[in-house]
């Protein structure tokens, strides 16, 4: 269902059943080993088993990736797998099977999820590369389905390819830029001057440890806390306010100050030989456990959870 010689191709799969989904990425990736095409699948665990299991002995010819782990954080998949294996091949076209929605993707995380779909568009604009992204449409709800028309200019279904009608993947973009309410009571400190950064790290740390985050994740929030805060100050002319909570299941740490994102991939991109800034949201994203943005001329709001039971990770 595709013309190899493309440079860009991004369909969404629209599968039923497991059968449906192995018949069509399993010829999918062996026509990729015929090309001598690299590929990579990052599917969530279950469909990772499907797949080795189908391939037997080409398995071992492909990366997999198990996208529950890898792509927790949607915001660390672009740069953290995508790019990632397609630059590891920069002579060839390749392929890769991308599941980032699935049925048990939470509210809060699934914003972020749509806003990564359509990223990808402008990420690998003019590269030569196939990232197929399955959908389960048979579990997802009828919005996921719509949404995956609006983030994919191609649709793949029951053995077809047709243009996606619905596909605007700026306003997509656009649509889950929501506001981050209902903030619980927090604690909260305003870093000012990069003086006052060492100050951010402990406040982080002592709420860290106050709700209980696991040890080993404590160092982890205080980077995070650090690179929000240096972010706003590079950034912006004001002041960066912090604060910190716990909900039901995550650490919250918030950033916001006054100025806008204007960047749509920033803390997306790999980080360059020789380019000592524009890492701050890249460490973000690739420590916390889901990344939530709000951004408008009015300011900006980001927020880096991380999980409170190690065990989840």
């Amino acid at each position: 269902m595709m013309a190899a010689t493309e440079p860009f191709i991004h369909p969404a799969l629209f599968y039923r059943s497991d059968q449906e989904y192995l018949d069509n990425l399993v010829p999918f990736i062996r026509d990729g080993r015929r090309y001598g095409q690299p590929v990579a699948a990052a599917v969530p665990t279950k469909k990772l088993g499907l797949l080795e299991s189908a391939l037997g002995h080409d398995a071992k010819h492909i990366t997999l990736i198990d996208m529950t782990e890898a792509g927790r954080n949607p915001g660390r998949i672009i740069p953290g797998v995508l790019r990632a294996f397609a630059d590891d091949h920069p002579s060839t076209h390749v392929r890769i099977i991308g599941e980032p929605i699935w049925p048990g993707r939470s509210d809060e995380e699934y914003p972020a999820c749509v806003q990564h779909e359509a990223l990808i568009n402008a990420a690998f604009r003019d590269r030569r590369v196939t990232i197929v992204c399955p959908y389960d449409v048979r579990r997802l709800e009828s919005h996921v389905v719509a949404d995956a028309m609006a983030t994919h200019p191609l649709v793949w279904e029951a053995g077809h390819e047709q243009v996606s009608t619905g596909y605007a993947p700026d306003a997509a973009i656009a649509r889950y830029n929501l506001p981050l309410n209902g903030t619980r009571e927090a604690a909260s400190c305003t870093v000012r001057t990069a003086a006052d950064l060492s100050a951010a790290r402990h406040f982080a740390a002592t709420e860290a440890e106050r709700a209980g985050l696991d040890r080993r994740r404590i160092s982890d929030l205080e980077l995070i806390a650090s690179e929000l805060a240096t972010n706003s100050l590079q950034h912006t002319p004001g002041a960066c306010q912090l604060s910190v909570w716990a909900d039901a299941e995550h650490l919250v740490c918030e950033a916001r100050d006054i100025g806008q994102i204007t960047d749509p991939l920033a803390g997306r991109r790999p980080p360059v030989d020789g380019q000592p800034d524009g890492r701050g949201l890249l460490i973000v994203n690739h420590l916390a456990d889901l990344v939530r943005v709000h951004t408008a001329p009015g300011g900006t709001t980001i927020r880096a959870y991380l999980r409170l039971d190690a065990k989840l990770r």
